[in-house]
């Protein structure tokens, strides 16, 4: 069974999440891949505005492509939007959880002092599943460029998303479903 959840996230309701739980996740996220994490990385470091201020917010792991024309002949809201790996944003993510980031959502493993970081911060990371992103993108409901248009795909747009699929990667307590499962696996007799 999924919890459904409504985004950005109060706090309270990140707190009972715990890694391996499903969600369906609602509401707005903003888009950032590694170009746009640079430039935000530098506005933070000098203390410059950001394009959204990150507070309370999520962050998609993204850079989705451009919409397109469905079989049916509607045009589509955006094109594929499928996850990135996440610890590519790892030297990014604790300056933007000390700003305020409520979660993030990508896919794969998250460095050690990353994990501690979303301890520290309560804060949760969401893991999407990589090579869905046709199907993901079905999942988007409004899309528009907020910040540095210049980067095309990886551009920061705010995203509206309905009945999103995730599963909590790391909870607000520093639990991460990577380190459980492979536990898990290695007390296995096999």
């Amino acid at each position: 069974m999924s919890v459904r959840m409504a985004l950005p996230p109060d706090p309270v309701d990140l707190a009972p999440l715990r890694a391996g739980d499903k969600v369906l996740l609602n509401g707005s996220v903003y888009t950032a891949r590694d170009a746009a994490h640079q430039k935000i990385a530098a506005a933070l470091e000098r203390g410059d505005t950001l394009p959204f201020d990150p507070h309370g917010q999520v962050i998609y792991y993204t850079g989705p492509t451009p919409a397109g024309i469905t079989p049916a002949g509607s045009q589509r809201i955006i094109g594929s939007a499928g996850p990135t790996t996440s610890g590519r944003m790892d030297v990014y993510t604790p300056a933007l959880l000390q700003a305020g980031l409520a979660a993030m959502i990508g896919k794969g493993q998250r460095r050690p002092e990353v994990v501690e970081a979303i301890r520290t911060h309560q804060a949760v990371y969401f893991a999407a599943v990589g090579g869905t992103g046709a199907l993901l993108a079905q999942k988007i409901v409004s899309a528009e460029v907020v910040a540095y248009p210049e980067l095309g795909p990886e551009a920061v747009h705010r995203l509206c998303i309905e009945d999103f699929p995730a599963v909590v990667a790391v909870d607000c307590h520093g639990n991460d479903l990577y380190e459980l499962g492979r536990r898990l696996f290695e007390v296995r007799d096999l």
